[in-house]
Parts: C-alpha cells; sequence; structure tokens
C-alpha cells in the first residue's frame, strides 16, 4: 500500500510542484533552500503531466492535471497543499460533442491575470485552449482555436498532437499566445475569437520547406511582464527571441553547443536572463557530451554562458523535458529543474551553482516553483 507523506507549509517557504508519471510530489524548503522535504506521492500511480499554483483572490490551490481509470485525463486541485484532493465524477474537461474530438491529455494549467480571479486556461491534447471563468467548475474549448483552418494539417510531435505552452499577455488582456506541436506559435488579439499564425523566422527542420507558415515543432516559449512584446523561444532545432510580439523571430543560438533541447525559464527580474538545457540531437536526447549543463544568457540571447558547477560532467544521460523547468521569485532567485531518471537539481544562486537537490523520483514531466506569502497560516 502507498504511504503518501505530507509536509507542513508556512509562509516564506518555497514549495516545488513536481508531476511525474507516478504522481505528484510537494518538495518544502525555507526560504534558504539548504535542504527540501518532500511529500507524497499524491495522486499515486497516475501521470500528472501538469501543476500550476493559483494564489489569486487569496487562495493557496494548486491545479493538477491527472489520469483517472475510469475518465481519463482529469482535472483535480487541492487546498491544503496536498492533503485532500478534488474527486471529479465525471470528465471536466472535455470536448463539444459536435467536433467530433476525444481528450487525451492536459499538458499545461495556468491561471489568468490576476484581474480576472476566477479564470484558468489548460491546453490539451488533441490540441486546443480551454477556459473556466468560474474558478475551474467549468471549462469550454476556444472555438477560434478549435475551428481554424489550419488544424486538418497539424500533425502530431513526438509527444503527439499538443497545445502545451500557453502566455497571457499581461498589458493586453485580449492577446494570448499558445504553442502547438507540430502547428507552432498561434496568437489571438481578441481574446480567443480569432488566431493568427506567427512563425516567420522560424525553421522547421524535419519539413521539406525549412519556413513554412504553419506546422513548426516549438517545444516552449518564455516571456518576462516588463516587456510584453519580447518572447523567447525554444524549437525543436533552434533558439529564437522575438521583440514584436511573434511577429517576426531572430535565431539566438550563439555559443550554444546544440540547439536542440526542451525546456526554458527566464528569470523573475531580468528580462534578459533565460535558461535552456540543450540536448545533443533529436536522435540522442541527452546533453551534448554526456556533459549536464545549464546555459544561461544575460543579454537576451546575444551570448549563452554554460553553468556546470555542482553537476554531472561524465556519463549524464539525462532527458530533461518541456515543463521540467522553473525559477522562484526569491533574491538570489532559484532555478529548478529535473530529469526523466528522476534526478532534480537545485541551484539558490541565479543559476551559478547547483546541487542535487533529490533523487529516486519517478520520471519527472513537470517543474514549477511557489514562495508562499508570509501572511499564510501554517498547515
Amino acid at each position: 500500500m502507498v504511504t503518501t507523506r505530507a509536509i507542513t507549509v508556512k509562509g516564506g517557504d518555497v514549495v516545488l510542484l513536481v508531476g511525474t508519471l507516478k504522481g505528484a510530489f510537494l518538495l518544502r524548503a525555507p526560504a534558504t533552500r539548504a535542504t527540501w522535504e518532500v511529500g507524497g506521492p499524491y495522486l499515486a500511480g497516475r501521470a500528472v503531466y501538469a501543476l500550476a499554483h493559483d494564489g489569486r483572490a487569496g487562495r493557496a490551490r494548486i491545479w493538477a492535471s491527472a489520469a483517472s481509470m475510469h475518465w481519463g485525463a482529469v482535472l483535480v486541485s487541492t487546498d491544503d497543499w496536498g492533503r485532500t484532493w478534488t474527486d471529479p465524477q465525471e470528465a471536466n474537461v472535455k470536448f463539444p460533442v459536435e467536433s467530433g474530438l476525444a481528450l487525451k491529455q492536459i499538458w499545461q494549467i495556468t491561471p489568468g491575470r490576476a484581474a480576472e480571479p476566477d479564470t484558468l486556461y489548460c491546453g490539451v491534447e488533441p490540441a486546443a485552449l480551454f477556459r473556466s471563468t468560474d474558478g475551474g467548475r467549468t471549462w469550454n474549448a476556444l472555438s477560434g482555436l478549435l475551428d481554424h483552418p489550419h488544424r486538418p494539417r497539424w500533425t502530431p510531435g513526438g509527444g503527439g498532437l499538443c497545445l502545451h505552452t500557453i502566455v497571457l499577455d499581461p498589458v493586453r488582456a485580449s492577446r494570448i499566445w499558445v504553442g502547438v506541436s507540430t502547428g507552432g506559435v498561434y496568437r489571438t488579439d481578441d481574446g480567443g475569437r480569432t488566431w493568427k499564425a506567427r512563425n516567420v523566422g522560424i525553421r522547421a527542420e524535419f519539413l521539406p520547406e525549412k519556413y513554412p507558415e504553419f506546422g513548426q515543432c516549438v517545444h516552449k516559449v518564455v516571456h518576462h511582464a516588463e516587456r510584453p512584446a519580447t518572447l523567447f523561444l525554444q524549437n525543436h532545432w533552434g533558439l529564437y527571441r522575438s521583440d514584436d510580439a511573434g511577429d517576426s523571430w531572430q535565431d539566438v543560438a550563439h555559443g550554444v553547443p546544440s540547439d536542440f533541447g526542451f525546456p526554458m525559464a527566464i528569470h523573475p527580474r531580468e528580462p534578459d536572463t533565460v535558461y535552456v538545457l540543450p540536448l545533443e540531437s533529436d536522435t540522442f536526447r541527452c546533453p551534448p557530451g554526456a556533459k549536464l549543463r545549464v546555459y544561461r544568457t544575460r543579454n537576451g540571447g546575444r551570448s549563452w554562458q554554460p553553468q556546470s558547477r555542482g553537476l554531472p560532467q561524465q556519463g549524464a544521460y539525462e532527458t530533461i523535458l518541456r515543463d521540467a523547468m522553473a525559477t522562484d521569485t526569491l533574491d538570489p532567485v532559484g532555478v529548478y529543474f529535473a530529469t526523466r531518471n528522476g534526478k532534480l537539481f537545485a541551484s539558490r544562486d541565479g543559476g551559478s551553482s547547483w546541487r542535487l537537490a533529490v533523487e529516486g523520483l519517478p520520471p519527472v514531466v513537470c517543474v514549477r516553483a511557489v514562495v508562499v506569502d508570509r501572511a499564510s497560516r501554517q498547515r
């Protein structure tokens, strides 16, 4: 019988939300981030591909996508750091019957802006964007993307035909970007009614036409609230930056050993500081030379420097997936990533040095970092 270990969380703590193929784990540390207490497994035995913390309107809610034996992929939540979870009795995210589509997986959960505390989004497979405006009780697919004329020509990537990235413009409430594998980047400027492909300059190495209007295999897109028009993108081959809200993209793979990789994270206070984890290639998805290194730019992608102190530099046959990297909001910033081999590495100095924080987890697919409000009561 699986024993679930609970954690006690108090204001000022850092909590890592870790989704694995066999359940979710919560890792807790004080602000020093010197040692980590591990709670879980929660939702034991269920693949948890997406996690999100919603601290709006005084909440301390965690959302998780979890595969139900009866209903397939469902969204569940906890308000007490994993001690109890909601248990939907039917699928709470589902396609309209007339679409002829069936939900396979929920890949992304994104709380809405602070001004819309009851709005949430989730990205799913087959690729679609769902929105809830009642705190997650009901969900509707955004028809402008569901019925997009490009949709019949989207093809599955290695992980399926999934909408895996959702980026909300912090200034323009009607603007959203999404990443579709393999469809590329799409943007709406009218709250989801209409969508346009935004892939100019992104190459599709695996297609006969290298720079098509759509069909790119985007792996991750990140964005800083201080620069609403600037985006960074990790592609299936390619690192890019856009300074015009995605209308065009420029290659910034200057100094990385490989421009293939999955995860990407941005510093919470420094818009020009971005982190990536290159892999050898799409056929050998391990760090180049079996040396595990995080590459960091501090100048918006003009150059990248390897950060390897504390990371294994031989025999590191690790794969890090697109959502398995995160930053916290402390100063100095904490940076975290985890591998399919169940190892979680942590830096508490902005990525300059690392240590193995936890090992022995099931294969990790998702990492999120939360700094708990100091006003929160102990739970």
